[in-house]
């Protein structure tokens, strides 16, 4: 199975935070992917010491360092099965990533979305973006999701169907409004979450707050207005 999973960790100046993740990713998988996103950091030095493949994206984003691992996956390791979602930050738990396959492995899920069951962690504003967003997209599309959590696994076919095209804030609802709109077999499960290591690029800042809140809600309306019957 291990050859057959795909990880991807987006990261901008993680020093902190990148081996703790890599260590903690279980050994059967050998294809992690580290994308660093501009960091002026040690975080590329620290993962170039590791046996994960590091890659580079010059243009910022979160969903542009997404698809620069995609693409690295299309291009060098087509036996790849599922890919995961893990940020770099060591908020979330690495060793839970077998909570995330067994649903796609045993059950027959294309999705499934790791929703964060500690919220102690999460700013106010994540808390009430994640609320907002949830129930917008409940109202548009009649599906309740209850977090827009990044820690996330999905069959590799699927998630090349998804043809997303964010390239920062919006990914992860792009990815889960259009698996909704593409009928992929869903689920969302509980996983743990712990307090970042580092300051939050988005919900660290006014600036981040009000920007990623914007382009979250700004993808769900158009998402609803370019996919409506």
């Amino acid at each position: 199975m291990g050859n057959k999973v795909a990880i991807i960790i987006p990261v901008l100046n993680e020093e902190g935070s990148i081996i703790k993740v890599l260590n903690d990713i279980p050994e059967i998988f050998k294809n992690k992917i580290v994308v660093d996103n501009g960091s002026v950091d040690l975080t590329p030095q620290i993962v170039s010491k590791t046996s994960a493949t590091l890659l580079f994206e010059k243009r910022r984003g979160y969903g542009s360092a997404c698809m620069k691992g995609i693409n690295f996956i299309k291009e060098n390791l087509p036996e790849t099965d599922i890919v995961v979602f893990l940020d770099g930050d060591y908020s979330d738990y690495p060793e839970e990533i077998d909570k995330l396959l067994k649903p796609i492995l045993e059950d027959g899920f294309d999705f499934v979305v790791g929703a964060r069951m500690d919220k102690q962690f999460l700013t106010p504003q994540s808390i009430f973006g994640n609320w907002l967003a949830t129930r917008v997209i409940d109202a548009f599309w009649n599906f309740r999701y209850t977090d827009l959590g990044p820690f996330r696994a999905i069959k590799f076919n699927k998630l090349l169907q998804l043809d997303m095209k964010d390239k920062d804030y919006g990914w992860t609802v792009e990815m889960q409004i259009k698996a909704i709109l593409n009928n992929l077999k869903v689920k969302e499960i509980p996983v743990c979450y712990r307090k970042r290591i580092g300051r939050s690029k988005i919900s660290g800042t006014v600036k981040g707050t009000i920007l990623a809140g914007y382009k979250i809600l700004k993808t769900i309306f158009m998402l609803k207005l370019n996919y409506s019957n």
